[in-house]
C-alpha cells in the first residue's frame, strides 16, 4: 500500500463529519427536499462557516492549501468537532513538502524506562510506541494481555491483536469498543504521519485481511487515547475491571506508557494479585564460592 494520501484523507474526513451531523442539531429546518443522503448538505455546512460553497467544496475535494486557521476553526466549530478532531483537521490541512526521507530508525526503550517496569509489581503496564507497537511490558502485562515476547517484533502491534488475534479478540468483553477505540487512535497517528510506510502496510494488511477494521477505518473517527475502563475476559482468572491511563514521555511524545489498575477491594484486584503471584520470579539463592551446582551453571 503506498503512502496515506493527504488530501483524499482530508475531502474523507470532512465528508464523513458533515455525514453524522442533522439539520436539527444545527438549529437548521427540517424541511425542504428529500435528502438523498445523510447529514448536512455542503451548502449548510458553508453557510453554517460562513464561507462560500464553491470555497468549502474546494475543501473537500483536498484542496487545503492555504487555508487560513481562522477558516479552519469555522469549519471546526459548524461541524461540531471536538478538539481533538479540530488538530486532526488542521493536521489534513496543512501543507507538507514531498520528500523522500529515509525511514524512521526503530525505538529504542532507555533501559531506565525497562527498569521502571520490572519494579511495577502488581501494575500491567506496557510502553506503546508508533502506529501503537508495543516496544516494552512487565511480566504482569504480559500475564494479562497475552506473551508478548513469543511474537515476531513485527506482530506486537495493539491494533494488529485485536482484529487478527482470537486470543485477543476473546479478551476483551466489550470487543468492539477497543475496536472503534484502536482504529480512532490510529487515525489519529496517520493525520500526524501521513509518510509513515510501516502505517500504510499496516492498514493495507488489517484492510485485506478484516472487514470490520475496513468498515471502522473508512467511518474516519479520531480519538486521543488518555484514560479509561476495560472488561477483561481472562482464560485463567476470569472476569476483569481495569482502569487504565495513558501517560506521554516528555522526552519522546511517540512512546506512551499505559498503566493498569484495578480498584482496591474489588474482585479484580484480588484477580490480579493472584497472577502477580504466578508471574513473580523465584527467589534468588546464594551459594557458597565452591558449591558445584555454581560452577556447574557458570560453565553452562
Amino acid at each position: 500500500m503506498d503512502q496515506l494520501d493527504q488530501r483524499a484523507e482530508l475531502g474523507d474526513f470532512l465528508r464523513s463529519c458533515r455525514a453524522r451531523l442533522r439539520p436539527a442539531d444545527v438549529g437548521l429546518p427540517e424541511h425542504g427536499r428529500r435528502r438523498r443522503v445523510p447529514g448536512l448538505r455542503r451548502e449548510e455546512l458553508a453557510q453554517l462557516a460562513g464561507v462560500s460553497v464553491a470555497y468549502y467544496t474546494r475543501l473537500e475535494q483536498g484542496h487545503g492549501q492555504n487555508v487560513s486557521a481562522e477558516v479552519l476553526d469555522a469549519i471546526a466549530r459548524a461541524l461540531r468537532l471536538s478538539g481533538t478532531e479540530s488538530a486532526h483537521l488542521n493536521h489534513l490541512a496543512s501543507p507538507r513538502t514531498r520528500r523522500r526521507s529515509r525511514p524512521a530508525r526503530p525505538q529504542q526503550v532507555r533501559p531506565e524506562l525497562r527498569t521502571l517496569l520490572a519494579a511495577m509489581e502488581g501494575v500491567p503496564a506496557y510502553l506503546v510506541g508508533r502506529r501503537q507497537d508495543v516496544i516494552g511490558w512487565n511480566r504482569l502485562a504480559a500475564a494479562v494481555f497475552g506473551d508478548f515476547a513469543a511474537l515476531p517484533a513485527a506482530e506486537r502491534n495493539l491494533v494488529r491483536l485485536v482484529f487478527l488475534d482470537p486470543a485477543t479478540a476473546e479478551l476483551y468483553a466489550d470487543w468492539e469498543c477497543r475496536a472503534c477505540e484502536v482504529v480512532s487512535n490510529l487515525r489519529l497517528y496517520a493525520g500526524q504521519n501521513p509518510d509513515d510506510e510501516r502505517l500504510s502496510a499496516l492498514v493495507g494488511e488489517l484492510s485485506v485481511k478484516n472487514e470490520e477494521f475496513r468498515r471502522l477505518w473508512a467511518a474516519h473517527t479520531v480519538a486521543d487515547k488518555t484514560h479509561g475502563v476495560k472488561r477483561l475476559r481472562h482464560p485463567v482468572v476470569g472476569e476483569l475491571e481495569l482502569a487504565f491511563e495513558t501517560l506521554t514521555l516528555p522526552d519522546d511524545p511517540a512512546q506512551f506508557l499505559v498503566t493498569y489498575h484495578a480498584e482496591p477491594g474489588s474482585p479484580s484486584e484480588d484477580a490480579l494479585r493472584l497472577l502477580s503471584s504466578w508471574t513473580a520470579p523465584p527467589p534468588e539463592t546464594s551459594l557458597p564460592a565452591s558449591s558445584p551446582q555454581q560452577t556447574a551453571g557458570e560453565r553452562a
